[in-house]
């Protein structure tokens, strides 16, 4: 994934003009902590003021570039026959991506390898992954659910607790009731200190009622003000980074009604993580709303394109590999019917193919033979009793970028 080299240069001189235009984003707290004299940063309500948001031609060409973009991908996902093969797959790898960010060492191999059944390496940061997974289906549910949970504080809070089960102890699923910090090893040499825990129902308020709000601003701007917002705010303990990167998904699935999970924005953002820091500091030390915005944009623009580059790419492939085993010598039905079912399941046992199947163990065991023997399917362990079998050239394409 690439950005198109014109725009990180014009990106680069903007950066120049917005951080002359100061723009004062909140204030600091005076509070102590164990005895010390610490400053937290509590934000103002959103939208930014004072001026409001200024988008220049630059910007007003990456919204729209963006927001095609988003079109394109749409398309893309209407003209496959399931988008839950890539739903499936796209919402691994943005789970994935997003908590490598926080350090997570794990593979896409490692996550779909636990989901098969067998035992995957770096079982923590495997179930890190899982937990993220789990957190945004819920909130994804609860949110197409006619009597489900709106975004919300309430939501939020129940999909931290999903993120952090089994794995953290600092509060899962519950608003922080003391300081934290970002950086150092203490508040007082802190990199960035959020609001004070008294600060906080009022914040997380404000950014509640600015989601529900109408607003004159453009969709995507919103979201990108949200997330940092919710950075800013950083109301657990943990996994701030992670919530508020889910935060992107649900509210483009909520108001542009795109499939949230087909964009795994977490990809870019890595890639240009320095960038992605710097950004969110400049909104807080200088008021530069205007470059997180065009940085924003420019990895929506760089993550649809990539997602509809895989998509094609993964349609093809997975179209040929059904063609490639229906006409195989010595086939039979359980293998057409498994080799369809491989782009929700590309980690493969004996034993998955014989629930998803239905069939008898010597049946699943037939399938898969035949899948390996058409290449499709290659076993990754060395295992003779609990084999494990990998779709490799689908797995190629799908953890692209997705390196620890």
């Amino acid at each position: 994934m690439a950005l198109v080299k014109d725009d990180l240069l014009r990106d680069t001189f903007r950066l120049v003009w917005f951080t002359m235009v100061d723009r004062v984003t909140g204030i600091y707290k005076t509070t102590r902590w164990h005895g010390e004299e610490v400053r937290s940063f509590v934000p103002h309500p959103l939208p930014p003021a004072e001026p409001p948001i200024q988008l220049d031609s630059h910007a007003q060409e990456m919204l729209a570039r963006a927001m095609a973009a988003l079109g394109q991908l749409s398309i893309a996902g209407d003209m496959v026959p399931s988008t839950d093969w890539f739903l499936y797959g796209f919402a691994r790898k943005e789970a994935l991506a997003s908590s490598q960010i926080e350090g997570t060492q794990a593979t896409l191999q490692d996550v779909l390898t636990l989901e098969a059944g067998a035992e995957a390496q770096r079982p923590r940061d495997v179930r890190e992954v899982c937990n993220y997974i789990k957190a945004v289906e819920y909130a994804r549910a609860e949110m197409a659910r006619a009597a489900g949970l709106p975004i919300s504080v309430r939501l939020l809070c129940e999909a931290h607790r999903l993120l952090m089960e089994g794995c953290s102890d600092k509060l899962p699923g519950e608003i922080r009731r003391s300081q934290n910090w970002i950086g150092g090893s203490r508040p007082g040499n802190a990199h960035f200190v959020p609001p004070p825990a008294d600060c906080l129902a009022d914040a997380l308020s404000s950014l509640e009622k600015w989601i529900h709000a109408a607003s004159d601003l453009p969709t995507l701007v919103r979201v990108a003000l949200a997330h940092a917002q919710f950075e800013t705010i950083h109301p657990f303990l943990d996994g701030n980074g992670r919530v508020g990167r889910m935060l992107i998904a649900l509210l483009i699935e909520h108001w542009l009604q795109v499939a949230g999970s087909l964009l795994y924005i977490s990809v870019a953002f890595k890639q240009r993580q320095g960038e992605y820091y710097a950004r969110l500091d400049a909104v807080r030390l200088r008021g530069d709303w205007e470059g997180w915005i065009i940085f924003f944009l420019s990895c929506v623009v760089a993550a649809v394109s990539d997602a509809v580059a895989a998509i094609q790419r993964l349609f093809a492939l997975t179209t040929a590999d059904v063609v490639r085993v229906t006409t195989a010598k010595k086939t039979t039905v359980a293998a057409i019917r498994l080799v369809q079912l491989l782009p929700r399941h590309p980690v493969m046992t004996i034993k998955l193919a014989e629930n998803l199947l239905n069939v008898s163990k010597p049946t699943a065991g037939k399938a898969v033979e035949v899948l390996c023997r058409c290449g499709v399917l290659k076993q990754t362990n060395q295992d003779r009793r609990n084999r494990v079998y990998a779709y490799s050239d689908y797995l190629a394409v799908l953890s692209a970028d997705t390196s620890p």
